[in-house]
């Protein structure tokens, strides 16, 4: 993709996605994701009402009359974006690839948080950690978020989630809120999932094709495993075939949804080629509540 086609895609994107982000999800995100610590602010005199356990006994001593700390709600807030680019984000049986929908998401998350003056970061991560674009403020740093989610040049194909979520457990100092965003096909990231999600405020994203519920009939078909790079024969009209694979679909379900259950973890589902619109505002309503 050349610079003037990069520079189109990405206008589009922030178009759409500004806008939904304005008109929708805005006042939604606000109160569904508001500070959730407290900071210190000041010391000042005792007054009568005033909580004890707030008295602040070192400049007591030294002044020889009663001060209390006074805290603060933390407004501002960290979200970091960690964005599955493995393989198999390429794909799609409708108008729009995995990857495709994913950066729309991440865009409007992203201008939701600018409304509330949030810090944005994100993690792109295959089977290692691809790119990390620390957090920070405003449409120019949204922006190069997503040039490089439309046009980043991935080194692995694989998915290794559990080695991105002890990354980001490594890198974030601060309490933060966490969007996952993968198709959630990768297992054996149940214990990083719990020990990141004790720290920070973690949303799963799981983004699905139809064509990936169920084999069609289709007689004897090549598929092609992109993060593996091999090429099968498949039989599909074997029901055993079938039958096999709708078992390992819900197995990848289960493991997915007692993990985050297990965690407390808030999750959303999502298919390509569906509005998420509905799904996102039901997940802030839910949050808002």
């Amino acid at each position: 993709m050349n610079t003037a086609e990069l520079i189109k895609k990405v206008r589009r994107i922030e178009i759409k996605t500004r806008h939904l982000s304005s008109d929708l999800f805005s006042g939604s995100y606000q109160s569904a994701f508001k500070g959730r610590g407290m900071s210190f602010s000041e010391v000042r005199d005792y007054q009568y009402g005033d909580d004890v356990r707030n008295i602040d006994w070192n400049v007591t001593a030294r002044t020889g009359d009663p001060h209390i700390k006074v805290f603060e709600e933390e407004r501002e807030l960290t979200v970091v974006l960690l964005l599955d680019m493995s393989a198999s984000t390429v794909y799609g049986t409708r108008d729009q690839l995995r990857s495709d929908l994913m950066t729309e998401i991440a865009a409007v998350l992203s201008f939701s948080a600018e409304k509330n003056n949030d810090k944005i970061g994100a993690v792109l991560f295959t089977d290692q950690v691809e790119q990390y674009i620390a957090p920070r403020k405003g449409r120019k740093h949204i922006l190069q978020i997503i040039r490089e989610l439309v046009n980043h040049q991935t080194s692995g194909t694989g998915t290794d989630l559990a080695a991105s979520l002890r990354y980001i457990n490594n890198v974030l100092r601060k309490r933060a809120i966490i969007f996952l965003l993968s198709d959630f096909l990768d297992d054996h990231y149940a214990d990083a999932l719990k020990i990141l999600s004790r720290r920070h405020d973690l949303i799963g994203m799981r983004i699905m094709d139809p064509s990936e519920r169920a084999l069609p009939r289709a007689g004897v078909i090549r598929a092609w495993d992109r993060e593996r790079g091999a090429t099968r024969m498949i039989n599909t009209s074997h029901a055993a075939t079938r039958r096999a694979h709708a078992e390992w679909m819900a197995a990848k379900d289960d493991y997915y949804e007692q993990t985050f259950n297990q965690c407390s973890a808030d999750r959303l589902d999502l298919t390509i080629g569906d509005s998420y619109i509905p799904a996102l505002t039901r997940l802030f309503n839910r949050r808002s509540r």
